[in-house]
């Protein structure tokens, strides 16, 4: 539930960021889909999160 969240997160950050510069699509890669930011914003906020849980809690 805690990494969902964090997904969550990243993703309304990310959207933050665009609508402060004014952008609605933050690539050309894929475009009409947002761009790859818009692909991996929850990645970037859910892997350092996930990495801790599993290093930490798990001792992995």
């Amino acid at each position: 539930m805690v990494v969902d969240a964090f997904g969550v997160v990243g993703d309304l950050v990310e959207s933050m960021f665009k609508r402060s510069f004014g952008v609605k699509d933050s690539g050309w890669i894929l475009g009409g889909h947002g761009g790859i930011l818009d692909r991996i914003d929850a990645l970037l906020f859910t892997a350092p999160v996930l990495y801790v849980y599993l290093t930490v809690f798990r001792g992995l």
